[in-house]
């Protein structure tokens, strides 16, 4: 799959999270992950999501800490401040 197409459903899961109170550049797994011990609402959502991507080991884990090293953002601008 060319990148530009695998980034529209990340764009997506963005936008949802935003639109449901989330930081505008965070996808729903970052932030299941970030407020798992928030609630059990968002304990319960990490480990749906967890299980849906059954494929990538910790996925919510991985997706926070891949927006923490800011892998999401292009290679030009990785490590700027």
């Amino acid at each position: 799959m060319p990148k530009r197409l695998e980034q529209i459903p990340i764009a997506l899961d963005q936008l949802v999270n935003t639109v449901c109170g989330g930081w505008a550049d965070e996808t729903i797994s970052s932030r299941a992950w970030r407020k798992r011990d928030d609630g059990r609402g968002w304990a319960l959502l990490r480990r749906v999501i967890d299980a849906l991507f059954f494929w990538q080991k910790d996925h919510c884990e991985s997706a926070y800490l891949s927006e923490k090293n800011r892998l999401q953002c292009p290679p030009a601008l990785r490590g700027q401040p």
